[in-house]
């Protein structure tokens, strides 16, 4: 473990001055008297931006002039979404055509563009995590955001820092850096600094704790999401809590998104969880004290899909941005447009709050470079791939030329490829690799071929048929093709004249035992475990996975083939651990490989591996020999009847390899010690550490705001007279779309309180 002591060490020197420590991690949760349930104090007001921030000063005195210019139902555009399907992106803020400032195109995801086309499909970032590499972390960043600003993104939603990998089950964990804060918070770093150089907006995501996708959504949820939880029998009131105290919060779940600040991330999404039964897009506590205030957040902080439960409260506890601006999607309801309108009008919500959430917007859009008046336009769309067709699919508004086939790819496949080669982690070598002109290769299992209905034969990308090389949910890219392993080893057997054959089943046995048990022959087996959104199940896993087992007969295949082929190799294409012990040290199991999810070029990548021209990584995450050996695990059912399950992180900061290193199972006779460690990868060269020593670096810092916030100025008036704020009567009023106007001027109603109020006429 000595890579991950060094980790350790680096963290714990870091840290050591942030938060006061106890010997366990184990401090008590606040708890609410009244129901004993984990408490989020409150925090207030919202800090106002800082103008002096260090890197901001200039975007700041842009913003300044620009939203000086603004009337309130301006701003209150900017700071809604349009409504679900309501554009061409799958988040569109309002316009300001008076100024020329169009919508703003908010858009998936963390390894390239989603609902897109002639875009790359980049490795997941937990294989970019496995290279280690700053560079590769930083490229791979500007390459996604070179293509995203060719398409007319303005937004692209990631990197992502949440989950951390609390749980080895969880199905997003593959969207983040590893199962530690610090090689989070780098890779989150690097990455929002390419997306960032590239002209883009970077939105880190998802804060925070947000650590599973069992049970985020209450009935009150849109109704797709709502469905995810009430298809499984449950009907809970509210979301999950994850209930974590201040010193874990600190150091593990908030740490990586400082890092992200300090890079100068423009944005950052709040979770749909709960955060000590507070929700994550209305927690005063972690927006207002700890992201804008602690850490010095000078973006905007945007909600995530119809993460936002109220109008007013969540103005006031520091949510900046709502999307996709309905309450559920394709209501037509808002808490935040007329809503919010009127709530400023009638003081509920400060004059002072609306234009910081607008200067936090538009401050983030001038920092990357971008200019009022020369946005690229959009030119995909989301919703179809027809040339022609409605921008505005809700409501079938807007027929025009909406996918101009735009070809943003440039040399990224490139990029791909090496990045995917040195994410690929050897776990096992007792000397059959590298490859070296074999006699006979036979390839075997699903997982090497492609899937039957093509590489976009599946909605994102949710199934587990053919090779894993994404994982599925809103965290997707379309591939442009996908060369799998079956494909480039079949190559690379043409180039060097050796016998080549494939079994592409992981069921066909006694077609695949007459071909290993051949004289001469190196035999590859391939297997998956995937995972992903829980609005996707697939074979019962509902984005999170229900074990740590390979996928359709992976390992009794790995097993039977072993069991007769002296020279079995084993790839493994997962988006985090998988259990490995009842066959890894087989003699006949002469290598194992973790792939990840590798992108395009999986096929290629892999075969660079194999026979040697690239250096293999280190696995971000630790291989525990059970499911049980981890100490946490995913809350698959409710457990507090149908209020919010709550899911109390005892284990404080002790998870991956810190919950390993604690139990110390090399002490009591080897058992539950880990299999790989965290940090482990083996090379074609052989090395030692030794004589290790620690430097101290200077790094940008960050302004804590402590004490009084910065003054809020006032930039502009508005009239108190609802009459003022009617929707004109020269603009057809079309029934799915969020607008800034009330409908009525009757203000007998709070704003926050109803969302129906300001969208239909009473």
């Amino acid at each position: 473990m000595k890579l991950a002591l060094m980790l350790s060490l680096a963290l714990a020197l870091a840290t050591a001055a942030v938060t006061a420590a106890t010997a366990d991690s184990q401090i008590p949760l606040q708890l609410d008297a009244r129901e004993g349930l984990a408490f989020s104090p409150p925090h207030y007001p919202s800090p106002w931006m800082d103008p002096k921030a260090r890197d901001w000063e200039h975007a700041y005195a842009k913003a300044k002039k620009f939203v000086s210019q603004l009337t309130l139902l301006e701003k209150v555009n900017i700071t809604t979404g349009t409504g679900w399907m309501s554009g061409n992106c799958v988040g569109n803020s309002g316009s300001v055509p008076r100024l020329g400032l169009e919508s703003l195109c908010m858009q998936d995801g963390p390894l390239g563009l989603r609902f897109a086309d002639y875009n790359s499909a980049f490795p997941v970032a937990l294989t970019a995590a496995a290279t280690w590499s700053r560079r590769v972390w930083r490229e791979r960043g500007k390459a996604m955001g070179s293509e995203a600003k060719d398409k007319g993104v303005t937004v692209l939603l990631g990197p992502v820092a949440g989950p951390l990998g609390r749980a080895p089950e969880g199905g997003r964990n593959a969207e983040g850096f590893g199962s530690d804060p610090y090689l989070q918070g780098i890779g989150l770093a690097e990455t929002t600094e390419g997306i960032q150089d590239a002209g883009v907006i970077a939105c880190a995501k998802h804060f925070v704790a947000n650590e599973q996708g069992e049970l985020p959504f209450a009935r009150d949820a849109s109704a797709a999401q709502a469905g995810e939880s009430q298809s499984r029998g449950f009907n809970i009131s509210e979301s999950l809590s994850s209930n974590v105290d201040d010193k874990t919060l600190h150091e593990l779940y908030a740490w990586p998104f400082a890092d992200a600040i300090r890079a100068g991330v423009g944005s950052i999404m709040c979770s749909y969880n709960q955060i000590n039964n507070s929700y994550g897009c209305q927690n005063s506590k972690l927006l207002n004290g700890v992201l804008k205030g602690e850490m010095g957040f000078q973006g905007f902080v945007m909600s995530d899909w119809s993460a936002q439960h109220a109008g007013a409260a969540a103005a006031a506890a520091g949510l900046d941005m709502t999307m996709p601006g309905d309450t559920s999607f394709n209501t037509g309801l808002s808490y935040w447009g007329g809503n919010l309108t009127l709530a400023v009008v009638n003081g509920t919500v400060p004059a002072w709050r609306i234009d910081d959430m607008a200067m936090r917007i538009m401050a983030a859009f001038f920092k990357v470079g971008m200019r009022v008046g020369k946005q690229v336009p959009t030119n995909f769309n989301s919703w179809t791939r027809d040339t022609y067709g409605w921008a505005d699919q809700a409501a079938k508004e807007n027929w025009g030329h909406i996918n101009h086939q735009v070809d943003v790819r440039r040399k990224h496949a490139r990029h791909i490829r090496q990045s995917a080669a040195k994410g690929t982690v050897l776990l096992k070598n007792t000397g059959s690799l590298p490859l070296n002109m074999p006699k006979f290769v036979a390839v075997v299992g699903e997982d090497a071929g492609p899937n039957p209905r093509g590489p976009n034969g599946c909605a994102d990308r949710g199934c587990d048929e053919g090779t894993l090389a994404m994982i599925w949910g809103s965290g997707t890219s379309n591939f442009p093709y996908l060369v799998t392993p079956d494909t480039a080893l079949q190559q690379q057997a043409l180039e060097d004249g050796t016998r080549y054959e494939s079994v592409l089943s992981n069921y066909a046995w006694e077609e695949t035992r007459a071909l290993v048990t051949q004289p001469n022959v190196t035999t590859i087996v391939f297997a998956n475990a995937g995972g992903g959104e829980g609005f996707i199940d697939v074979d019962g896993n509902a984005g999170d996975r229900k074990n740590l087992t390979l996928w359709r007969n992976g390992d009794d295949l790995i097993k039977n083939v072993s069991s007769v082929c002296p020279n079995t190799i084993v790839v493994i294409h997962s988006l985090g651990p998988v259990l490995v012990t009842d066959w890894y040290a087989n003699p006949n199991v002469t290598a194992i490989l973790w792939a990840g999810a590798p992108g395009q070029e999986s096929g290629n990548a892999l075969t660079d591996i194999l026979y040697g021209k690239a250096s293999p990584g280190r696995t971000p995450f630790t291989w525990g020999p059970t499911r049980e050996s981890y100490g946490t695990d995913v809350m698959y059912k409710p457990n507090n009847g149908n209020g919010a399950p709550q899911d109390d992180f005892r284990e404080g900061v002790f998870i991956d390899y810190r919950h390993f290193d604690r139990a110390a199972p090399e002490k009591a006779g080897g058992e539950g010690a880990p299999i790989f460690e965290f940090g482990f990868g083996l090379s074609w060269s052989n090395f030692t550490y030794s004589q290790l020593t620690v430097r101290k670096h200077r790094v940008r810092p960050y302004r804590p705001l402590e004490g009084e916030t910065v003054a809020a100025p006032v930039l502009g008036n508005f009239s108190t007279n609802l009459d003022d704020y009617a929707f004109p009567p020269g603009i057809r009023y079309i029934p799915q779309w969020i607008y800034p106007w009330l409908n009525t001027t009757t203000s007998g109603r709070a704003a926050s309180g109803d969302a129906h109020y300001g969208q239909a006429a009473e």
